[in-house]
């Protein structure tokens, strides 16, 4: 424990699935912490969940001004910052032909877009040395059906995460990783849009049985990588992008 302590760190999409569950771990670790999220009642659970100490602060990752907005909240709050996980994403699978102008669009905004802008605004803020994670997917390193530009926009944040190291690790100290995971199992996967929980079962049943080790992830599993490249721990770990997804990638 206090792998973190005296870390000051930013989590974005903190209050609900991985992102909550690493903002919790982080504050066990010694670490204070900032959490953003969108809607209302996420917000309210992570605040009843998380406590006082923890600010937890309105941002929609597809509005670039609150974005900076953002960095600034943090400025203002921490003054400088030693780790940012960029957390905060939306998932859309469907058939490539079913995607419209629109939905390519809010995929691209949210995942990648919003990512570099926000990135751009924290490095100033960025202590050296420092560490940036970002949260891909084991999409980008697989071909699996519907995942097209969903997968596209994470791909992108794998080549971010590593050009950014070029970018920035010499000049600013900071260092750029990644985490891919596999389906985990957070609200994400029970948001399926299936109303009868049998059916949904029998998906997310489907789901594991894809998986090698026959089950989906969880999200302490994928937090606890996520505090180990946090850390000092990993301080010679740079430009690595660590799938988690219970060996689907590799069949």
């Amino acid at each position: 424990m206090n792998r973190l302590s005296g870390k000051r760190a930013l989590i974005t999409g903190g209050t609900s699935g991985i992102g909550l569950e690493t903002a919790q771990r982080f504050v066990a670790e010694g670490a204070q912490v900032l959490v953003t999220g969108v809607t209302p009642a996420s917000i309210e659970k992570a605040r009843q969940i998380l406590g006082d100490e923890v600010p937890v602060v309105q941002a929609d990752a597809r509005d670039l001004d609150a974005q900076r907005a953002l960095a600034e909240r943090v400025r203002e709050h921490f003054g400088k910052l030693d780790v940012a996980f960029l957390n905060a994403g939306v998932s859309d699978w469907r058939p490539f032909e079913d995607h419209t102008e629109d939905s390519y669009d809010r995929l691209f905004d949210i995942n990648v877009k919003s990512v570099f802008f926000l990135t751009q605004a924290l490095v100033p803020l960025l202590t050296n040395p420092s560490s940036v994670i970002l949260n891909a997917s084991n999409s980008a390193h697989g071909g699996y059906a519907h995942s097209n530009a969903y997968a596209a926009t994470k791909a992108a944040v794998g080549s971010l995460m590593r050009s950014w190291n070029a970018d920035l690790l010499t000049s600013h100290g900071i260092r750029f990783n990644a985490i891919s995971p596999g389906p985990v199992d957070t609200p994400l996967y029970r948001k399926l849009g299936i109303e009868d929980p049998e059916q949904q079962a029998a998906v997310l049943e489907a789901i594991s049985s894809g998986i090698p080790l026959g089950r989906m992830g969880k999200p302490e599993e994928i937090t606890e990588a996520v505090v180990y490249l946090a850390s000092d721990a990993s301080a010679f770990t740079v430009g690595q992008d660590l799938i988690l997804d219970g060996g689907q990638t590799i069949f």
